[in-house]
């Protein structure tokens, strides 16, 4: 998953987030009665209510849901959502999002199929899954979730109590906690400086690798909005040999959710390429994997690929 920055002033480029969207029903959880059908955490948004969600990820983790009316499956998906949704008890929020009626949200997200799910993070996107899922999966994803929360600050809980699995977090060490505070400060140069030198003193550690790697994602992806990416990816489709082409929109589709579109590219590049760019697409493929997380299924598939493309 990526690790969020400071709030930009836009966290989706390219669309006009404005308006305001009813979240009495996620604020007020503490006088909303039991949880009945559906989930109180849950809400439908749309390009114009979108911003005010968008602010609640700086509380909780929201969850959002690319779907359309049209599917079963994106309707059976909110089903298990909403589900969870009632079961973390307020420390997670939903936005449903219907990509027919809003397809600008969609294409921000670089999403191509529905449904897709993503998650917001202090208005960074975090990459969850594409498809229907099973529910203990989606489980999995989701308590992955709170844990990069956590490590950013991101502690809130809709029903007024505290998130008893927050509170219990350790003091991040000295160097990591700069690192945060650099992030949240927007100097994400100062992020990198920080996890470098937590890794200078203390080569194994790994979230200080996990971190670096997210900053480093995070500085390459921060300046490209939605024009520059187009440029990008028809570069990529224009020129199979660029590898900074094919690199940033990796990139790209990692942040937007399309993990295994980027990784499929990434592999592809290396099994037709020798030489110092296929180590550069290497060394940044085992970067994204950091990214998303080295115990995630998708990652354990590509390094299978991997090793077929080297060897």
């Amino acid at each position: 998953m990526s690790n969020p920055s400071s709030t930009p002033a836009n966290p989706l480029p390219g669309i006009n987030l404005r308006g305001a969207v009813d979240l009495s029903a996620l604020k007020n959880r503490a006088t909303a009665p039991a949880p009945g059908p559906g989930s109180p955490y849950a809400v439908d948004v749309n390009e114009q209510s979108f911003q005010e969600f968008v602010g609640l990820s700086q509380t909780v983790p929201v969850v959002v849901l690319l779907g359309s009316a049209r599917s079963n499956q994106s309707a059976m998906l909110a089903g298990v959502l909403e589900k969870l949704m009632n079961d973390f008890g307020g420390s997670l929020a939903l936005g449903r999002v219907d990509t027919d009626t809003s397809p600008g949200i969609a294409q921000a997200f670089g999403v191509t199929a529905v449904p897709t799910t993503v998650a917001l993070i202090k208005g960074q996107p975090v990459p969850l899954f594409e498809g229907d899922m099973p529910e203990d999966q989606i489980k999995s994803f989701l308590d992955e979730l709170l844990k990069v929360a956590a490590s950013n600050g991101v502690t809130g809980n809709l029903g007024g109590a505290p998130d008893a699995q927050a509170a219990e977090e350790p003091p991040l060490p000295p160097l990591h906690q700069a690192a945060h505070d650099a992030i949240e400060s927007g100097d994400l140069a100062a992020a990198q400086a920080a996890y470098e030198k937590a890794l200078a003193e203390k080569p194994n550690d790994a979230d200080a690798k996990v971190g670096l790697a997210q900053v480093h994602l995070m500085r390459r992806a921060a300046d490209i909005d939605v024009a520059a990416a187009e440029v990008l990816r028809a570069r990529a489709a224009g020129d199979a040999d660029d590898v900074e082409a094919q690199l940033a929109v990796a990139d790209l589709d990692v942040t937007g959710g399309h993990v295994e579109d980027a990784f499929a590219r990434i592999v592809s590049f290396i099994s037709l390429h020798f030489g110092p760019e296929r180590e550069t697409a290497r060394v940044r493929l085992l970067e994204l994997y950091e990214v998303v997380g080295v115990a995630d299924p998708r990652v354990s598939a590509s390094r299978q690929a991997l090793a077929r493309a080297l060897f």
